[in-house]
Formats: structure tokens, C-alpha cells, sequence
């Protein structure tokens, strides 16, 4: 039920560009899901929940899927191409994620201090070894139409609640062609993997 209230609630966030009557290019909806999947493992394409925008910038669902994998679109006001794909047990984390930046921006401090109340509250629960799935680029490099990225960087993050370097083994240094781990002992630690 959760979920369903989150996925609700996301859908009726209006992009922050949107509200400060800022401009920006939409692609149509087919075009968004095509990019928007891209960054989940193949097998999980076709059967994913997509959401994206609206033309007024708001967030909507695209396509509902069936096996419990969300991808998100592109957001258009943000200045590098990033889509992401993870499991539907991740989405009240994310959908707060996003009201906070729609509220507050980007500020990573305050944002850690409003998810750390959401959790004690009890209003939900990072899961054990769920994984997001993350794929970036430069925008002039994504030609929409093809749903082809050139020159992609891609990063998958594995949620392990409240774990440190002493009980994974894995250091918070960020080293290229290693895993580390990010916000150690908190309770969206994750580790970092570039594939």
C-alpha cells in the first residue's frame, strides 16, 4: 500500500522548472521509455514501469509494468542526460528523494536530515540488497529518436542498510575498478559499482 501511495504522490510532483515557468524540450512518451529503460539489465526491459514527463514538466507513469522494476526517465531540466531503473521497493525513498529537490533542492545535507526523520518515523524502510541501476551522458550525445546513448558512464548501487567498511570489507574510497561504500553505517548506505 505504501508503494502504491508513493507512486501516487510522485506522479503529482510538478518539476521545479515548471513552476518557475522555465522552458524545456519534452520528448514524446515512446522516446522517453526507450531511454528510460535503458540502464536495467535487458531481461527486465520490456516489463518495467516507466515513469517520465509531462510537458509542463510534471511527472507522470508512462507505462505500468509488471515485474517490480521502476525506470525512470530523463529529467529535462537537469543538464546531463541520467536515467535510473530500480526495484519498486526503492520507490517511497526515491519519490522522497524527489520532493525534497522539488521542494528544497539540491542540498545534500538537508535532504540526508529529512530522510533520516522519514525513516525513525517509520514512514519506510530502505530494503537489504535492492539495486538501482544508473546510466549518464553528455545530452548531446543521446539521440532520442534511436534511443542511442554514445559514450555512456554507467553506475549500479547496492542498498545495504547501516553497513560499514568493517562489516563488508569494503572501503569508502572511491577507487576506480573497485566497489566502496557510500554513507557508511547510515540507513541508505550503499555500495558503488561501476560495471
Amino acid at each position: 500500500m505504501r508503494y502504491v501511495l508513493a507512486l501516487a504522490a510522485s506522479a503529482a510532483i510538478p518539476a521545479v522548472a515548471a513552476a518557475q515557468g522555465q522552458s524545456f524540450q519534452i520528448a514524446p512518451p515512446a522516446q522517453q521509455i526507450a531511454l528510460a529503460v535503458l540502464p536495467a539489465p535487458s531481461g527486465f526491459r520490456d516489463a518495467s514501469t516507466v515513469l517520465g514527463y509531462r510537458p509542463d514538466g510534471s511527472l507522470v507513469r508512462l507505462r505500468m509494468g509488471d515485474n517490480g522494476i521502476i525506470c525512470l526517465a530523463d529529467d529535462p531540466k537537469e543538464p546531463r542526460f541520467h536515467a535510473s531503473c530500480y526495484h519498486e521497493s526503492l520507490e517511497p525513498f526515491m519519490a522522497s528523494g524527489r520532493a525534497i529537490r522539488a521542494r528544497h533542492g539540491a542540498k545534500r545535507e538537508l535532504s540526508d536530515s529529512i530522510r533520516l526523520v522519514e525513516i525513525r518515523r517509520g514512514r519506510y524502510r530502505i530494503p537489504a540488497n535492492a539495486v538501482l541501476y544508473q546510466i549518464f551522458a553528455e545530452t548531446d550525445s543521446v539521440d532520442a529518436a534511436t534511443a542511442k546513448v554514445r559514450s555512456p558512464s554507467y553506475l549500479h548501487v547496492v542498498y545495504t542498510p547501516y553497513a560499514t567498511s568493517k562489516t563488508t570489507g569494503i572501503s569508502t574510497d572511491a577507487m576506480r575498478g573497485t566497489p566502496w561504500l557510500m554513507y557508511p553505517g547510515k540507513p541508505w548506505a550503499h555500495i558503488m559499482i561501476v560495471p
